[in-house]
């Protein structure tokens, strides 16, 4: 039987779509937007760092108001906030203007985090992971996408805001079908329709608030800041570092971006075939560390184009929805609350993170020996958590297994 819920979840990935575009159309744009901003690349950093701003100021009261309010007011308020991002980011003529709208960009990110993680868990509820780890599937494709489309532009001479028109055009039909069309699970269902409608049950909470809570935000703060260092400035890496051709170095992005998408379909494929959630944690942050050490040693071409593709895998395949879905197993109470927290740790990294980047931007191949670092203390909070799971979770001596998963025909 058809899910009932899926226009109304792929109306909430095509939103991830044009995320993916807007975590890089900053970073692609860098020179252009540098110029119409009377700054420089650092000062773009900057602008990026803003996004960061936006998300920390709204994450966790946006994901409290989720649960109480539902999801398809932040869906909408989120979509339309990003609309406006991208018209504002072609009027601004200054940074002060550029920084504004990139702290809205923040917000509209985090409306859109608290209305579709848990919304998404909700209409799918056997196969909560699977329909996160899809997410990270759009953005995936919207990161591959947008430098095909920027590398289009710039060869035809066109006007670089086309790609922000693009996204914006986009974002307008989605916020029209979520209004007239969506359907979103009800949050208290009645005896009646308990049986047809998504609804969250009271849950045992296993998890530890000082510990496992400061893991996950760790791991949170981390998992963003790696995929994001590396995604802002790949291009630049290759540029600058590798001495690779303007549409190369853009092309590293796209295998980025091709690794990421892989993995999402991978990881629902082994989930299906038993694999739990807290298996790809470890080897998934284990593979971004060795990867992104062996483009920092080795800045050669055609190696760091496969490093690329497995950073892409490993850093932005769903890790972090991975963690987002362990940690709603820590605390079953509130996905929204959850999904607050885990972004509000995001968010801090997402200014923290790109303030350094802009700070080392002098030397790029020093940007990517900081994501190894981070990288490397990811692996280290990933073990932990596993370590916890495995204490907290047991039945005769066993890891609990959770149904995660489904083929995506199924959802």
């Amino acid at each position: 039987m058809k899910n009932k819920y899926v226009p109304t979840s792929v109306s909430l990935y095509i939103n991830y779509l044009i995320i993916g575009m807007a975590i890089l159309i900053l970073p692609q744009n860098m020179d252009v937007l540098a110029k119409q901003w009377h700054t420089n690349i650092a000062g773009v950093s900057v602008v990026i760092a803003a996004v960061g701003i936006g998300r920390l100021v709204v994450s966790l009261v946006s994901g409290i108001l989720s649960d109480k309010l539902g999801r398809k007011p932040f869906a909408v308020l989120g979509a339309a906030t990003y609309i406006t991002f991208f018209v504002g980011i072609l009027l601004s003529h200054s940074l002060t203007m550029a920084v504004v709208f990139g702290v809205l960009a923040g917000i509209a990110n985090s409306f859109l985090d608290a209305a579709t993680y848990p919304a998404l868990m909700e209409m799918y509820p056997q196969h909560k992971s699977a329909a996160n780890v899809v997410i990270k599937a759009f953005v995936s494709a919207g990161q591959f996408l947008l430098p095909l489309l920027i590398s289009l532009i710039v060869m035809n001479k066109l006007w670089y805001g086309w790609s922000f028109v693009t996204c914006a055009v986009i974002l307008i039909l989605n916020v029209v079908f979520l209004l007239g069309f969506s359907r979103f699970p009800k949050r208290q269902a009645t005896p009646a329709a308990a049986a047809t409608t998504a609804t969250v049950q009271p849950q045992t909470s296993k998890g530890n608030v000082w510990i496992d809570g400061a893991l996950f935000t760790l791991f949170g703060f981390l998992s963003q800041g790696i995929f994001l260092l590396v995604s802002t400035w790949l291009t630049k890496y290759g540029e600058t570092v590798i001495k690779m051709g303007d549409v190369s170095a853009r092309a590293l992005v796209s295998y980025y971006s091709v690794g990421s998408i892989t993995c999402v379909l991978l990881t629902i494929y082994l989930s299906h075939r038993g694999v739990q959630d807290v298996q790809f944690l470890l080897v998934y942050t284990l593979m971004s560390f060795l990867s992104l050490l062996v483009m920092y040693l080795f800045p050669i071409a055609w190696l760091c184009a496969i490093m690329s593709f497995l950073v892409g895998f490993s850093a932005a395949g769903g890790v972090m929805q991975i963690g987002l879905t362990i940690m709603a197993t820590f605390f079953p109470n509130g996905k929204g609350t959850v999904t607050g927290v885990s972004q509000t740790a995001a968010s801090i990294s997402g200014f923290v993170v790109p303030l350094f980047g802009a700070a080392l931007s002098a030397n790029i191949a020093n940007i990517i020996l900081l994501d190894v670092g981070m990288a490397l203390a990811c692996f280290v909070v990933a073990a932990l958590i596993v370590y916890r799971y495995h204490r907290l979770f047991k039945t005769a001596g066993k890891p609990v297994k959770t149904k995660t998963t489904a083929t995506l025909s199924k959802m």
